[in-house]
């Protein structure tokens, strides 16, 4: 492994952060500021997918908590890729909710709003009955279900419709504001879906709260999202206004854009479990996705 600690403190914690150069793990990292030691590592650094390396990685580590960040995300391709989502998503979360069983290790694993069916029209609680409609979602929900039954500590968080800065700088697979903004510069008209609403949030504000939750979770799954709703597509409007740039923008229903996996119309994740710690004070979307754009324009 090519990382070191960030931290060291032997009467604190030991964290290993997985996926620690995507948008939430750079964020996680960036934003440890507690007692104890904290070691990125990236993809180069873990394959999960290989269990054998990743058991012999970490009991040298020794962490007392893990949290997994890396996941398949590729929505579209995994209804013909199963194999890859379930891989990634699903049996590589298992093994590190075994490993970490063993060790005694706390599994901070995050999770999707795309294990619910948009069915509902307010937003879902922690606790309301899961029924994902895409090959993606039901490899999340694997996933949740495999770390909370073979790590008695595992913690979940579900996310929804993630940004951050890392999806800016060209590392990983970027995110829906950088999609846009791009296309728009490239000229490109943009068709965006107006008819599924989410809560798009910002990774710097979750990695703050995870940080914040986590010495006194009592829930096993936490909704994590900022605050608010809206479509993709007043998503979009609205980076494009924040970042000034012209877009040829068309509003559309999902059954006009056509995509191959199916999504939930409506997947905004109520905070109940957070508010029950006193922690349900994420900002609006739209404050967040501001103080992105202004980060992002910052950091270039």
């Amino acid at each position: 492994m090519t990382t070191s600690p960030r931290r060291r403190d032997a009467s604190g914690e030991r964290y290993v952060v997985i996926g620690a150069t995507g948008q939430l793990g750079s964020d996680l990292v960036r934003t440890f500021d507690g007692s104890g030691e904290l070691t990125p590592l990236s993809s180069r650094d873990l394959d999960i997918l290989d269990a054998a390396p990743t058991r012999s990685a970490l009991e040298a580590l020794r962490p007392t908590c893990v949290i997994n960040t890396a996941a398949y995300n590729l929505v579209d391709r995994a209804e013909d890729d199963g194999r890859s989502a379930f891989a990634l998503n699903a049996d590589a979360v298992g093994s590190l909710a075994t490993i970490c069983q063993s060790m005694g290790a706390r599994l901070v694993h995050f999770s999707t709003d795309y294990v619910f069916d948009g069915a509902k029209r307010t937003p879902y609680l922690e606790t309301d009955p899961v029924r994902p409609l895409s090959v993606y979602g039901e490899s999340k929900l694997a996933g949740e279900r495999l770390a909370l039954e073979r790590c008695e500590r595992a913690v979940v968080f579900r996310v929804c419709g993630l940004f951050g800065l890392a999806g800016s700088q060209g590392r990983g697979k970027g995110n829906f504001v950088e999609t846009m903004l791009r296309l728009a510069r490239e000229g490109r008209p943009l068709r965006v879906v107006s008819d599924q609403v989410l809560c798009p949030s910002y990774t710097l504000d979750l990695a703050r709260k995870v940080w914040a939750v986590l010495p006194k979770t009592v829930h096993p799954i936490y909704h994590l999202t900022n605050a608010g709703q809206t479509s993709w597509y007043d998503f979009a409007r609205r980076a494009l206004d924040l970042a000034r740039v012209t877009a040829d923008l068309t509003a559309v229903s999902a059954a006009e854009y056509g995509a191959k996996a199916r999504r939930p119309a409506y997947s905004v994740l109520a905070h109940g479990h957070l508010a029950a710690l006193g922690e349900d004070d994420l900002r609006p979307w739209d404050a967040a996705l501001a103080a992105y754009v202004a980060e992002r324009s910052s950091s270039r």
